[in-house]
């Protein structure tokens, strides 16, 4: 397994619709495992695929459970959805303060449905259905919307936008320079 590189908006690419996934290979099942991996090593709930520079209709999520003979250590719950599909959602709605492993330093009020059901395949290409509620619901329809190149900056007013992308364009000049200052 290997951590996998976490693109950082205003990548480019974490702008662009997915491409559904033909057949589930070998390759799909390695790059599950590195992607739940880099979802752990981050501190993240949720992970897709354009999220580390593959626009396929693939995330991965953990939502962990809690452990009612271990409160300390919650049960986990890994899972991989490939060409995911919400087939049903709940009319009710729940307002979430997101963050995204994408958009560092930025957490935004979201309004989602309060549960879904999600049609997808598992890594093995079986198709299977989910039904999310709560922060897994949430989760899932975040998930999603990297699959169609909609990040949390679209949910902010264009101004707030512009503001965090000088941030992050900054951020990353710096981090550049100090890149290139090491190899001296």
């Amino acid at each position: 397994m290997a951590k996998l590189e976490v693109l950082k908006y205003p990548e480019k690419s974490l702008k662009e619709p997915s491409e559904p996934v033909k057949e589930v290979t070998e390759e799909h099942r390695q790059l599950f495992q590195d992607m739940i991996e880099t979802m752990y090593l981050s501190h993240g709930l949720g992970l897709a695929a354009p999220q580390v520079g593959l626009n396929i209709t693939l995330f991965v999520m953990d939502v962990a459970r809690p452990n009612p003979l271990d409160e300390e250590n919650p049960i986990s719950n890994p899972l991989c959805l490939i060409n995911p599909k919400i087939i049903e959602k709940s009319d009710e709605t729940i307002i979430y303060e997101e963050g995204c492993l994408s958009c560092p330093d930025l957490l935004v009020d979201v309004k989602r449905s309060k549960a879904v059901v999600v049609e997808a395949l598992n890594e093995k290409g079986e198709l299977i259905t989910h039904n999310f509620t709560e922060l897994e619901a949430v989760c899932a329809q975040h998930e999603m919307d990297h699959l169609q190149g909609t990040l949390l900056t679209d949910q902010i007013s264009r101004l707030k936008r512009e503001l965090y992308r000088k941030k992050r364009m900054r951020l990353k000049k710096e981090e550049e320079e100090s890149f290139d200052s090491n190899l001296l």
